[in-house]
């Protein structure tokens, strides 16, 4: 129960944080620079693949590790380093290989992937932690 949980309110929890990010910063931060490689109308089908997708590698190398120790500093940890590896490898290959693709983009997307990630898996060990103690 505590994997079905935990993953769920993961999925929520970063979900909700990178909607807000993509809404908010999002149109500033992104179009500027890439306005021209954007496509019109978001492909679904690769978004919702990756919110169903990460949430897995948060629960497994943050959230469980982090419950497993008791440690909420382990959770934070553990997801803010995740989240800046698996911002970095799409950051840095797009800096590589795009032209358009900026430094200042790339750091930003890298930290605010490490924050996201941390947050999401925050929640997520806080409520596992709740729900299993209940």
């Amino acid at each position: 129960m505590a994997y079905v949980t935990g993953y769920i309110t993961a999925l929520l929890a970063f979900g909700a944080i990178d909607i807000a990010w993509l809404l908010l910063v999002g149109p500033a931060l992104y179009r500027p620079t890439l306005q021209d490689i954007l496509l019109t109308d978001l492909r679904v089908a690769p978004a919702v693949t990756f919110y169903l997708i990460y949430p897995v590698g948060l629960l497994v190398f943050a959230v469980m590790p982090g419950l497993k120790s008791g440690s909420a500093a382990t959770t934070v940890g553990s997801a803010a380093l995740f989240g800046a590896i698996a911002y970095a490898t799409y950051d840095l290959t797009n800096f590589a290989t795009l032209r358009n693709w900026t430094l200042q983009l790339t750091v930003l997307d890298i930290a605010y992937g490490a924050a996201a990630s941390a947050f999401a898996a925050f929640v997520s060990f806080l409520v596992v932690r709740a729900v299993s103690n209940a």
